[in-house]
């Protein structure tokens, strides 16, 4: 059975300092490489045969880390922004609490919590689902069906995209999953390509 990993980017410098990061390309902090390295381990063992990323630094580096830890940094590994993480638009380096203060903190949960709704010039998290999921379908999803396992190392609204749709949440069922970074999920597909089990 084709196995699914999935894992979000270690801590990077922007999480820890609680800036909206988006499409900016801001790098992992210590915490972060060690938070791949324990995904790494985690994934030890498991046959990978590919790998994908988004176009963003932090991604990436997570990425090299976990291929180095278990061993097996020569994989293909595919990048492509259509796995970047959801564009806050003109939100993006802001501190979130001083954005709060600005525009009300419920406004800021309503663009960082809502499904559908935009903040300025940036994308909703249905906008990265309409990007993601296709990608997915037309690059990813042939390759499980071709019997390869496939790792996926991307981005906190990217990921929760991805796994509404493998899970077939609801708008407001997917609002409220968090996903840790540096810990990977695994999703194990049936003969008919459902999902049979989820490993977390």
């Amino acid at each position: 059975m084709e196995k699914l990993f999935l894992v979000r980017h270690g801590q990077s410098l922007w999480n820890l300092e609680n800036r909206f990061t988006g499409w900016k390309d801001i790098d992992i902090t210590e915490v972060g490489i060690e938070e791949a390295k324990k995904a790494g381990i985690a994934l030890k063992g498991e046959r990978i045969d590919i790998a994908f990323t988004s176009a963003l630094i932090r991604a990436q580096h997570t990425l090299s880390i976990i291929l180095d830890v278990i061993g097996n940094p020569d994989i293909p590994v595919i990048q492509d922004k259509a796995l970047n993480e959801r564009c806050y638009g003109n939100l993006e380096g802001l501190n979130k609490a001083d954005t709060a203060l600005k525009y009300g903190a419920e406004q800021v949960h309503i663009w960082r919590r809502s499904y559908d709704v935009v903040p300025p010039g940036g994308e909703s998290l249905k906008d990265t689902y309409n990007r993601v999921i296709p990608y997915f379908e037309r690059e990813i999803q042939p390759l499980l069906k071709q019997g390869k396992n496939v790792l996926i190392v991307a981005h906190g609204n990217s990921l929760r995209a991805l796994i509404m749709y493998l899970e077939h949440l609801s708008p407001e069922e997917i609002l409220e999953r968090e996903i840790a970074t540096g810990f990977p999920l695994t999703y194990i597909f049936d003969e008919k390509f459902h999902v049979s089990r989820k490993v977390s």
